[in-house]
């Protein structure tokens, strides 16, 4: 039973192993959220749901998903950057403009680690996994709010 129990951590924690491409698995992570962004994009419900999903799952395995990796915050997880890049672009309008400065902005945020980000990561398990990530989702997701106001309201 625990050698079932790590192979779900480490499946889940790495997103179906995209955590183990060999560079950037953080990038790859996110872009892993990006195309489950794409498949969901017009179902505001599913949308929720699935990061709602998405963000559960990631804080239960991905201690366990250390401890099997016998690291902290080991690279291959990358749930916490899936999660964080849904939550990025949570509630905003599809447009590919706002998707790609989302993308870039989420990464230099998570890169960067404002705070609390910095300080949360340094918590133990899942929680100094998860949390940073996503910190830098919901910065993120207010800055591409203000930046969808600020366009609109230069256009109207």
């Amino acid at each position: 039973m625990a050698a079932f129990r790590k192979f779900i951590a480490i499946t889940i924690g790495t997103f179906l192993y995209v955590g183990f491409l060999p560079f950037i698995p953080g990038t790859f992570g996110s872009i892993a959220g990006l195309f489950v962004f794409y498949l969901i994009k017009d179902n505001a419900v599913a949308y929720l749901l699935s990061t709602l999903t998405v963000i559960i799952l990631g804080f239960l395995v991905s201690g366990e998903a250390e401890k099997a990796l016998n690291k902290k915050d080991a690279r291959p997880i990358v749930i916490d950057e899936v999660s964080g890049m849904l939550l990025s672009l949570l509630f905003l309008p599809y447009d590919l403009r706002l998707v790609i400065i989302g993308f870039f902005i989420f990464r230099l945020l998570d890169t960067l680690k404002p705070y609390p980000a910095f300080e949360l990561q340094k918590l133990k398990g899942s929680a100094g996994v998860m949390c940073d990530d996503i910190v830098a989702g919901i910065y993120t997701n207010i800055i591409l709010q203000v930046v969808l106001r600020f366009a609109s309201f230069r256009t109207s």
